[in-house]
C-alpha cells in the first residue's frame, strides 16, 4: 500500500518513529466480521536524550495490540513492537516515550480524543 495512503489512516506522525512490517485482514474470532491488522516495528532510533556511542539496541518489549479507528466497517488494530536498548557499562534500560496510547486503555490516544467527543467512554474499549 502506499506510504502517503498509509501515513493518512494512522495516527499522526507514527511513521516517523515506526516501520510498516506487515499489513493483513483477518477474520475476529468473536464475530463474522473482519480486522485489518497492522503491524508496526519501531525504527532502530535511540532516544534524542541519549548518547549512542553508550547504549545499543537489546531486542524489544513485547507486542501490544492497541485499536485505532475503523476502516470501513472494518476493526482496525496496530501490533507495535517498541524497542529497547541497554546502557554498555551500567546496563541500565531505556525506551523512547510515546503518547500513542490513551492512558488506561488500549485504543490509541486519536480514537479516545474522538470517542470522549462523542459522549462514548473510552475505558470500556480497553
Amino acid at each position: 500500500m502506499d506510504r502517503e495512503i498509509i501515513s493518512f489512516i494512522l495516527p499522526s506522525g507514527l511513521l516517523e518513529n515506526f516501520t510498516i512490517t506487515k499489513i493483513e485482514e483477518l477474520d475476529e474470532a468473536s464475530s463474522k466480521d473482519k480486522m485489518i491488522r497492522i503491524e508496526l516495528e519501531e525504527k532502530n532510533q535511540i532516544p534524542d536524550k541519549y548518547e549512542s556511542s553508550q547504549y545499543e539496541s537489546k531486542g524489544f518489549y513485547p507486542v501490544k495490540l492497541v485499536q485505532d479507528f475503523p476502516i470501513r466497517g472494518k476493526a482496525v488494530y496496530l501490533a507495535i513492537k517498541r524497542r529497547r536498548w541497554r546502557h554498555k557499562i551500567d546496563q541500565s534500560e531505556i525506551h523512547s516515550d510515546y503518547t500513542l496510547i490513551a492512558e488506561n486503555s488500549k485504543i490509541t490516544q486519536e480514537l479516545s480524543d474522538f470517542l470522549k467527543g462523542t459522549g462514548r467512554d473510552p475505558g470500556r474499549y480497553g
